[in-house]
């Protein structure tokens, strides 16, 4: 089965998860011309989303964004549901030179180190607000960026073995995590949390390209006390649709909207995230303010 993120314990303390992307995976590169170098960093984005969304208690969404500065991309963004959905863009700044090939995130992002990395968390619910955490984007990969985010926002120690190209996302993430209320703080193998890190730095980006959850798992933690929890399935799905496209509209206004109609001869908004193409001729447009509704029901891929 692909598209899944495995979820499994290593003693009581160590949370693991494990996420295979494929099929969806190729669903996002089929929407968007990027080159390999931009997809690889789009799609660590996306293993990194999905995995620390799924360590969320309250369920609700996750968005994670890297705001550019001088370098060929200028935004990555991120939107994860709780139940798996997702969607992923990247923007390229005009004309963008990407460099051959770099393993260091800066060169693609702003050479200059002002990039920052942005992290939403709503937890969709009524009486709570959603948080929103900003820090430099540090560490040179997204791995990087995002330990170090989760280490000054959550203080939870994290850590994540991130790869992507053009057929496949995966990646592994491990949390140690805090002592039960009312428990024993120490926990009773102390060294287990240096321990799986240190076998989690054995990962290179071919395996983790190469292997499922069943086999990296294996490899690694075979002499740990390992147990399965559960595996949920991802997946692509896109959140636009005529109504939104339509509400967007009438908060312009009438007057606003007929002007773009007569100037343009109808008015056309496109989904960065799926490439969806919503069109309102005149007549649409008259008939979203006489009432209220969104003429028509097909989007144009």
């Amino acid at each position: 089965m692909t598209d899944r993120l495995t979820r499994f314990m290593i003693g009581s303390r160590v949370r693991g998860e494990w996420l295979d992307l494929d099929d969806a995976w190729l669903e996002v590169l089929g929407r968007h011309a990027i080159p390999p170098l931009a997809s690889r960093v789009l799609g660590e984005l996306t293993a990194a989303s999905l995995l620390l969304t799924a360590t969320l208690k309250s369920g609700g969404s996750l968005t994670a964004q890297i705001v550019g500065g001088l370098g060929p991309a200028k935004l990555v963004v991120v939107e994860c549901q709780a139940d798996g959905r997702f969607r992923a863009v990247l923007k390229a700044a005009r004309s963008p030179s990407w460099p051959a090939e770099t393993d260091d995130l800066m060169h693609l992002l702003d050479p200059s180190g002002q990039a920052r990395f942005v992290v939403t968390l709503d937890p969709q619910r009524e009486g709570r607000s959603a948080y929103q955490g900003i820090v430099p984007l540090e560490g040179g990969s997204i791995a990087g960026a995002l330990e170090r985010y989760m280490a000054r926002s959550e203080q939870l120690p994290t850590r994540l073995w991130l790869a992507a190209d053009g057929r496949r996302a995966a990646g592994l993430l491990l949390q140690q995590l805090p002592a039960q209320d009312g428990g024993d703080a120490a926990p009773a193998d102390p060294d287990i949390w240096n321990r799986v890190q240190h076998l989690g730095d054995t990962l290179k980006a071919p395996e983790i390209l190469g292997s499922t959850a069943e086999q990296v798992i294996h490899r690694l933690f075979w002499q740990e006390p390992v147990r399965a929890l559960d595996t949920r399935r991802v997946r692509f799905a896109c959140s636009c649709s005529r109504e939104r496209v339509a509400r967007m509209l009438r908060m312009l206004g009438p007057e606003e909207v007929a002007d773009i109609v007569a100037e343009q001869g109808s008015v056309s908004v496109s989904c960065e995230y799926c490439n969806a193409n919503y069109a309102f001729d005149a007549l649409d447009s008259r008939l979203l303010f006489e009432h209220g509704a969104a003429p028509g029901s097909n989007a144009l891929h």
